[in-house]
């Protein structure tokens, strides 16, 4: 493959740049939350109206992507429209289909999946929508609902309408195969967190137009300056106390702001500590939103024993204590379901399962990759870090961490050994520059270090076990 096709029809979306991309305009000052978010997504219905092949809309964590995706695809569909929505896994794809059958009963629609796929209960729970392996046997649906590598396998068959959903986890080359279903398209989805992965090397590739492992978005944006960026400029999942750390550290020229104020989400536990540095994370936690709970510096292996423990020991003790969240939507508990437990590697993820053994039952714990898009009311975080005698690359991917830290509603604690800004001191980045590569900003060297200049201000000490 050496050039994009030109011409009419979705092949436009490819065609060469002229331009640099433009920088629309961050939230708007002066309006509240809620109004400000709305005189976005009022824009991106005005545009879908209008003449453009695409449109891009930018989302900060919890600021309402799925529920954007939700109201458009269901405007798209009152105006006689028939639409595909492209999701980048199964989980994503039912979640879509949930909200859309939940939110709009009226909306036919049709679930496209492979043969070997059993429809879950909550798919099936929706007698609205019609689970085929063919499109042909969709043709009906007014909105049909599959997953990017479903859709790629299609040979024929096309829509009006797209929206892609996660676009900036799905890869170019893959928008590329699926570019021939459909006319126009919006694109939503999160640019500060993890981008598309691969398990083979991919430098071969790096510097030419058509990077398969560039986002589906940058490799757009990039053949059509042209096409209309909006930014979603509220989080209404990370509370005032998160919202400002996240956004300078992730989003420093596309701020966001959280959509409660200070006070407005308290969280409360009915029984009091026992005065162990757990206890004292905690309460930390619960006062400011943040804990750092520092383990001595020491270089360890990947599944470092103490780390693991107190990762553990931290999410078992938070629901020995029975954790309250109040917030504007009411009182309540906090059980094991909305506490999850994050790490970077999938040994660590064992690790820390058996770790907790039966008294962690229901606590969800997973990678950063699997956490990507889900929220919980508290979280607990191992640094990616912690204990490395390295800084690679794998290790400072900013969406990394970006992921780990804003997954919470109420509080964040994040475990790690000390010396991690002296390490990020003594491995400045070498990743090679390639000619025709964006640079990446923030960088996670400068992401890591804005983070944990905010932690430090928490950091409560471990006390040997």
């Amino acid at each position: 493959m050496t050039e994009r096709p030109t011409g009419t029809g979705t092949a436009t979306l490819f065609a060469v740049p002229s331009a640099p991309v433009p920088s629309p305009a961050g939230p708007a000052d002066g309006l509240d939350p809620a109004a400000a978010a709305g005189r976005v997504v009022d824009a991106v219905l005005a545009d879908l109206a209008g003449a453009h092949r695409g449109v891009v809309v930018d989302s900060p964590p919890g600021a309402g992507k799925s529920t954007l995706v939700v109201r458009a695809a269901a405007h798209l569909a009152a105006a006689g429209e028939r639409l595909m929505i492209v999701a980048q896994t199964n989980e994503q794809v039912d979640d879509l289909i949930e909200r859309l059958a939940g939110k709009h009963p009226d909306v036919s629609l049709g679930r496209l999946s492979a043969s070997g796929y059993t429809p879950s209960e909550r798919v099936l729970a929706r007698p609205q929508v019609r689970v085929a392996t063919k499109a042909d046997d969709l043709a009906e649906r007014a909105v049909v609902i599959a997953t990017a590598a479903k859709w790629a396998t299609l040979s024929e068959g096309s829509w009006p309408w797209a929206i892609v959903d996660e676009a900036y986890q799905m890869r170019s080359d893959m928008l590329l195969r699926i570019a021939g279903r459909f006319e126009r398209a919006l694109f939503v989805g999160d640019p500060g967190q993890l981008d598309p992965f691969s398990t083979v090397e991919v430098e071969r590739w790096a510097g030419l137009t058509w990077d398969p492992m560039r986002s589906a978005v940058s490799v757009l944006l990039a053949h059509n300056p042209d096409l209309p960026v909006h930014r979603l400029p509220v989080s209404w999942r990370l509370p005032a106390s998160a919202a400002p750390v996240v956004s300078d550290a992730f989003y420093p020229f596309t701020g966001f702001r959280s959509g409660t104020g200070p006070g407005e989400r308290r969280l409360e536990y009915a029984a009091r500590g026992m005065g162990t540095s757990f206890d004292h994370a905690l309460d930390e936690a619960a006062a400011s939103g943040w804990a750092l709970y520092e383990l001595p510096a020491r270089h360890t292996l990947r599944t470092d024993a103490e780390a693991v423990r107190a990762t553990a020991a931290l999410a078992v003790r938070l629901l020995q204590r029975g954790p309250v969240a109040h917030s504007e939507h009411g009182s309540g508990p906090v059980g094991a379901d909305r506490v999850a437990i994050g790490a970077a590697h999938r040994d660590q993820v064992a690790a820390i399962r058996a770790a907790l053994g039966s008294h962690g039952e229901g606590i969800t714990v997973d990678t950063a990759n699997r956490l990507q898009g889900r929220e919980y009311d508290v979280t607990v975080v191992l640094h990616p870090l912690s204990g490395r005698r390295d800084a690679t690359a794998f290790h400072l991917e900013s969406g990394r961490l970006c992921v780990l830290a804003s997954r919470h509603r109420h509080a964040c604690v994040v475990v790690a050994r000390a010396g991690i800004p002296e390490l990020l001191d003594a491995h400045p980045s070498t990743e090679p520059v390639h000619l025709g590569v964006p640079v990446k900003f923030p960088d996670g060297w400068e992401a890591n270090q804005s983070v944990l200049a905010h932690l430090a201000r928490h950091r409560i000490e471990a006390a040997p076990f």
